[in-house]
């Protein structure tokens, strides 16, 4: 079995790291560059950055504050947030990132996907897809969250899958920020439907609600934010924990 990754977010806004519940109410939670420093030494599997604003407010990711955190790392890099075609992703790219996530881009152009995944490799194309509870499924949301589509998330991460992507980001709106855990049969259900790592994302509140998503969800990586920004956790206890429980993780 492969071994479990755990990856950690941070949502940047005019530089800095902040976070909030239910995709409002954003509060500050550090430095990027002295986040990112901090996680690569604690031994999270992967860095995040998302740029929660760039596509709202129609501009490129930060190229500085990309350049600045990568120069603290030596795990794999993933930058997502106002790339909307293959210039934005050359230039977080050639900032440092590993990765490129799409989201509202891939949605509106889905052969974006294709191209970028056949210029760097599927395994460096993620499409990130933000959902909520619907009566008949999980709506797909765009525009950090702001616009519902007429899209199931399902259904769209498999056509993401057959267009290029290497991973899925799935985060669930409804549980993003609230620490009650991630929601388990929706990540289950998108992992269920396609062949490619899914990443479980929002809700994540304790040890246990990691070892629920790899175990019911069916996930292959988790990301968290709040717990670890705020050092209410730390990766190297919640590693021990979900080796515990017969969970096999990076060292």
């Amino acid at each position: 079995m492969l071994a479990k990754r755990i990856i950690a977010c941070l949502d940047v806004r005019d530089g800095h790291v902040v976070k909030g519940i239910n995709f409002e109410g954003l509060r500050s939670a550090g430095a990027p560059a002295a986040l990112g420093r901090r996680y690569n030494e604690e031994g999270i599997d992967e860095l995040v950055i998302l740029d929660v604003t760039a596509t709202l407010e129609k501009r490129r990711a930060m190229a500085d504050t990309v350049r600045a955190v990568a120069q603290e790392l030596f795990i794999p890099l993933c930058v997502g947030g106002g790339i909307r075609d293959a210039d934005d992703a050359a230039a977080v790219v050639e900032a440092g990132a590993d990765k490129v996530s799409l989201n509202t881009a891939a949605l509106a152009t889905p052969n974006l996907i294709t191209q970028l995944a056949n210029q760097y490799g599927s395994q460096a194309v993620i499409v990130a897809i933000d959902a909520k509870r619907a009566a008949d499924g999980f709506a797909v949301y765009v525009r950090s969250g702001t616009t519902a589509t007429a899209r199931d998330a399902v259904e769209w991460a498999r056509e993401a899958e057959d267009r290029g992507a290497g991973e899925i980001l799935l985060t669930s709106i409804d549980r993003d920020g609230t620490k009650i855990g991630f929601d388990c049969e929706m990540t289950a259900a998108v992992s269920s439907a396609v062949n490619i790592p899914v990443i479980a994302s929002g809700g994540a509140g304790s040890f246990d609600h990691f070892v629920d998503v790899f175990t019911a969800g069916r996930a292959d990586a988790a990301l968290a934010a709040s717990i670890f920004h705020y050092a209410e956790q730390s990766v190297a206890g919640l590693k021990r924990h979900l080796r515990a429980a017969g969970i096999s993780v990076r060292p």
